[in-house]
């Protein structure tokens, strides 16, 4: 290692897609950046603020496809900053939401390399938010829990049943493959009338928005072809979005005819 590099690795969340929603921290730090080891969920464009001569390095994962094991990225983030200096690890949504940051850290550190953690904005409340859907609302929800799909054993989180029987928002990260148990944890306490959104892709352009009831979510997912990245939002609060108030619109106009 040269005497002129200092080994330095900064965690970055990008936000939950949208490269506008980047932070100004972010960018300064991408702009000092001598390496990117950035994830599959970044928007390209967001590489556009690191200098033309830094490595950029995919590392993402995928469901069903993990092209980097995460011990790979850790060994890979403790080389390059000692070969080249400041290696920015960037992650969609924020490295301390389900994402792994904490280990990556407490990793890099045992190597003494210094670190540092920029937050970004979590997919779990910005995504609900750009379709019109508040996590909390004064009268209708008073709290909010952010549940994950799939744990480490890759079953869904036993958090979920107990989220379920309160009358607070529940968001379901990484769970669309787990929609069926999801639905069936609801439907076992009899909260099938109860509102729920899947939004893929939240705040970029090819964001979809399938919304129904817990006992429809499933036909209505199969339907649009749902697929992963996506968020599920379970609660009364999904009802007050604008852009999905004709969907429940229509549900009561059913209901009042029969």
């Amino acid at each position: 290692m040269s005497l002129n590099i200092y080994p330095k690795v900064t965690l970055v969340g990008a936000g939950p897609g949208d490269p506008e929603l980047i932070t100004l921290k972010a960018v300064f730090a991408l702009n000092k950046a001598d390496v990117v080891l950035y994830d599959a969920l970044i928007d390209p464009v967001l590489l556009k603020h690191a200098p033309a001569t830094a490595l950029k390095i995919f590392v993402g994962k995928r469901v069903g496809r993990h092209s980097t094991p995460q011990e790979d990225t850790n060994e890979l983030c403790v080389r390059l900053a000692k070969k080249h200096g400041h290696v920015v690890r960037l992650k969609g949504g924020d490295p301390f939401v389900f994402g792994r940051g904490a280990e990556e850290i407490e990793y890099i550190e045992s190597f003494g390399i210094s670190t540092e953690l920029i937050p970004g904005i979590t997919s779990a409340i910005a995504v609900p938010a750009s379709a019109g859907i508040p996590v909390t609302k004064r009268g209708t929800s008073e709290s909010f829990w952010v549940v994950t799909g799939t744990t480490t054993t890759g079953e869904l989180s036993k958090d979920l049943a107990l989220a379920a029987q309160s009358t607070a928002t529940v968001v379901v990260l990484m769970g669309t493959r787990k929609l069926g148990e999801i639905v069936s944890v609801y439907r076992d306490l009899g909260r099938g009338d109860l509102p729920i959104a899947i939004i893929q892709s939240g705040t970029t352009r090819d964001e979809k928005i399938t919304a129904g009831f817990i006992h429809d979510i499933e036909q209505k997912a199969n339907e649009s072809k749902i697929e992963a990245p996506a968020i599920i939002i379970v609660g009364e609060v999904v009802r007050e979005s604008v852009k999905l108030a004709e969907v429940y619109r229509e549900a009561v106009s059913v209901i009042s005819r029969q």
